[in-house]
């Protein structure tokens, strides 16, 4: 029997999720592929320097590159990658936790970098 991070794609719908706690699960399915997490720290590394910027340095540009680099790299890693679509198209804010979520497990090493 599968469990929802492994169901086949597309069979188990984001929006179904009551709580962040079930949907995280499904989140770490949908990124299963190596190079994919990859991309998502780069990503989510890069936005933080943005921000970081943008709080020391004073302007606002700096806030849509990180969208920019946290986004872009994160769907390159999807479309590219993973073969799947972005949970963030039909969860925005748990796939945002999830994202932070996962940047934590690959930094302390709960998840395979």
């Amino acid at each position: 029997m599968r469990t929802t991070a492994q169901a086949a794609p597309g069979a188990v719908d984001p929006k179904s999720f009551r709580s962040f706690a079930e949907f995280y699960p499904f989140y770490l399915g949908e990124h299963a592929n190596r190079t994919c997490r990859r991309l998502h720290f780069v990503g989510s590394s890069l936005a933080l320097v943005c921000l970081a910027l943008m709080l020391t340095m004073g302007h606002w540009g700096w806030l849509l590159a990180g969208l920019l680099c946290g986004y872009g790299f994160a769907w390159l890693g999807h479309f590219g990658f993973e073969k799947n679509r972005p949970a963030s198209f039909s969860r925005p804010l748990y796939s945002f936790m999830g994202d932070w979520v996962m940047f934590k497990d690959l930094l302390t090493g709960r998840i395979p970098f």
